[in-house]
Order: C-alpha cells, then structure tokens, then sequence
C-alpha cells in the first residue's frame, strides 16, 4: 500500500512538469491576432522564427512585453455531486526580444521568453489532495539566434536554446496523515530554425521548427512530513524526511506554418498551423536515491508511469486594420487541441480542448510602438476517466489573458 500511495502521488506531480502547460503568449501584438507569426515588425518576431529578423524594417529592434494570466478549474465528483474550484494566482509571462543587422544580408538577436509554466492551487483538503493540493511550475528559455537574407525574398534563421526551470509541489499523505513536498530545478539544450518567404509586398510565409528540450533534474529534493518519526524508516529515510531523485523531463517540440496576406495596404489578414509533438510522453521515469517508493521490481528505487499523450494541433487566424498610421486594430480566434485524452487527465495540468478570442490595439509614435491585447479562453468540458489514478468526474475551466508590449526601432 505504501509503495503504490508514494509512487503514483510522485509520478502524477513531477509528470505534469514532463507535460508541461504550453503557453502562448510571446508576442502581444501576435496574441491580439491569434498568436499568428508571420510578423516582422520588431524583434518579437525572434521567438516565433529567427529567420523573420532579416525582415524587420529597421535595422535594430527591440520589443518587450508582459502579460497577467488568469484561469479558473472546477472539478465535480459526479458520484457525489461535490465540486472544487481552484485559488490560481495570476500568472505573469513574459518576453524580451532585440534584433540587429550589422551588414545587408546578415541579422543577429536574442530572445527570453517563458514558454511553459502554469500555478495550480486547489483547497488542502480537496477530495484529490493526495495527487495535488499545490503545482508551481516555471521555464525560462534564452535563445540567441542568427538570420542570412539570400535575396530580396526568402532569409533563413536558426537559434541555439538554453532552458532553465523549476517544479515546487505540495500533496497530502492521508494514511499516514502527513505532507510530500517536491521541489527541483533542472536545464536543457535545443534549437529551432526556420525560413521566412516574402514573395510579394502583400504576402508573408513563415516555417519555422522547434526542437524537443530534455529537461534533466539531477537533484530534485523529496521532502517527507509525518507526525510520528516510526513513519520514515519504512520509506528508507532517516528523522529528517529529506531523498533526492532524478528525471528527463521532455518538453515538447513545435512545428509551425503561418501567413499573412495584405488584403488592401490598410488591412490583412492572418493565419496559423501548430503541430506539437506530444507523442514522445510515452512514459516518464523516476530515479530515487534512498526511497523504496518505485514499481520496478528489479530496483524498488525506480518508478515508471506510462502516459499515452498523443499529437495535437492548434489552428490560428487573425486580422489588423490600419484606422490611421499610428492606430491599428487587431483580432483573432483559434482552436487548441489537448494532447491527451479523458482517460488521461490529471489534475495536476488539467487541460481542454480550447477555442479562444483575441483582440487588442497597436499605437505607433514615431520610432515606438506600444501594443495592448487580451484573449479569452473557452475550454470544453471533459468527462475525466483516469482508472490508473483512480480519477473520475467532470472538468471545466475558464481563462483570460491580457497584454502590454513595447517596442523600439530607432534606424
């Protein structure tokens, strides 16, 4: 009983840093259209695909931005009829991006962005305490990148990724009537490269790949708290509570196609196609140094979970009207798959088939741009199905996003 209490508590909250919680909002002015990418305005380009730096008007830009983020999850025992709502705090991602063009054909820049992170806090004594009560997660990805122009319409770009991030994760032991708490830091390396097309002044056609970052935690700290010290010698532990484990942690891989098509020189039109590559979460193992809290019989250190995510995609489309040359305005709608289905949900990144609205305002003052947008989120309901957690109800949530951006482009 103790092993399969442990080990399925620590798989279900360390997997849901492995599956991460995609966020897209990197670009306000981009969020305002659907988070679309062929833009090559300023240097918020960078993140979307490198190649779009050799576009940008000016010869050195730079754009910042943030956003706060806000989501709401409600669970319903249907067996019961009692429902939890979550207390998440805002979230607040952001970026920063500066591009520059030392010579015609040449751009070089650098991006900060925070791709993936989520804060889930649901009441200490939920009816699902023991696979979450609290979940903070946050990454961190610096990319510098390089960008060559062969000719008047086709650049190519590619950026070196380094990712940086931590998990902090609090639940509850009930049988024993204690607490386990996970924290770990862990860092990988990736690439992303991508080509950008401007066959003709109205049209802009942006590729661009992301790869796969394997984030390795090597020393991830297991914190135990029972009320009675006889507790810890049955997980292998002495009176402080403390283990270390280890674990790649993959995160996911994005590919992309966008477009934008100048209707009229006052008015295009946009769109986006994702592909993430979910499907490598097969399965995700734990390597503890002194608990016996794995399911491998070989080596009770070690715990394997299987996952079946799968592929998903996500669709995008967005508009921009120039009501003058300093006051544009911006909407858009997409449609994001989850990556997995109501046999696979967990509560500790609960996600939903999702449609979304944006919409935002861009003012231009010379050699500043400032950008506001806000987007709200739709998610599906989903009857959740999980045998392997014991895990059944109903899911739904509710989102918003707002933004502000800056940008400069001097010459």
């Amino acid at each position: 009983m103790k092993k399969i209490l442990v080990s399925t508590a620590l798989l279900a909250g360390v997997l849901s840093y492995a599956g991460g919680f995609r966020v897209s909002l990197q670009g306000v002015r981009q969020l305002a259209m659907a988070h679309t990418s062929a833009h090559a305005e300023d240097a918020s380009v960078a993140f979307f695909n490198p190649a779009g730096m050799s576009f940008i008007p000016s010869k050195l830009s730079i754009a910042v931005g943030g956003f706060a983020a806000g989501n709401k999850v409600t669970f319903q025992n249907t067996n019961t009829l009692q429902s939890t709502e979550t207390d998440n705090p805002i979230g607040t991602p952001l970026y920063a991006a500066i591009a520059y063009r030392p010579v015609d054909k040449l751009s070089i820049g650098f991006s900060f962005s925070t791709p993936f992170g989520s804060t889930i806090k649901y009441p200490s004594d939920w009816e699902g305490k023991e696979m979450v009560q609290k979940l903070e997660l946050k990454s961190f990805y610096f990319q510098p990148m390089i960008s060559y122009k062969f000719n008047d319409w086709f650049a190519f770009g590619a950026s070196y990724i380094y990712a940086r991030g931590d998990v902090k994760w609090d639940k509850a032991i009930t049988q024993f009537g204690g607490e386990l708490n996970l924290d770990s830091k862990a860092s990988g390396h990736g690439y992303g490269f991508g080509f950008y097309f401007r066959p003709d002044p109205k049209l802009d056609v942006s590729v661009a790949y992301r790869s796969p970052v394997d984030m390795k935690a090597k020393d991830g700290k297991a914190s135990f708290s029972f009320p009675t010290s006889t507790i810890y010698p049955l997980l292998g532990l002495d009176a402080s509570g403390q283990d270390n484990f280890s674990a790649t942690l993959p995160l996911v891989e994005e590919y992309t196609v966008g477009l934008t098509y100048k209707i009229t020189p006052k008015w295009l039109v946009s769109a986006d196609f994702n592909y993430h590559g979910w499907e490598r979460y097969g399965q995700l193992t734990l390597d503890f140094a002194k608990a016996p809290v794995g399911n491998q019989p070989a080596d009770p250190t070690v715990s394997v979970s299987p996952k079946n995510f799968k592929n998903s995609k996500t669709f995008r489309l967005g508009t921009q009207y120039a009501f003058t040359d300093m006051i544009y305005g911006r909407l858009g709608a997409y449609y994001d798959e989850s990556p997995y289905t109501d046999e696979n949900f967990i509560p500790e990144t609960p996600s939903y088939n999702t449609y979304v609205i944006t919409g935002g305002v861009g003012f231009k003052l010379k050699q500043f741009g400032v950008d506001i947008a806000g987007g709200y989120a739709m998610p599906q309901a989903r009857d959740v199905k999980n045998s392997y957690l014991g895990f059944y109800g109903q899911s739904t949530a509710t989102a918003f996003y707002v933004g502000l951006g800056l940008s400069y482009n001097p010459f």
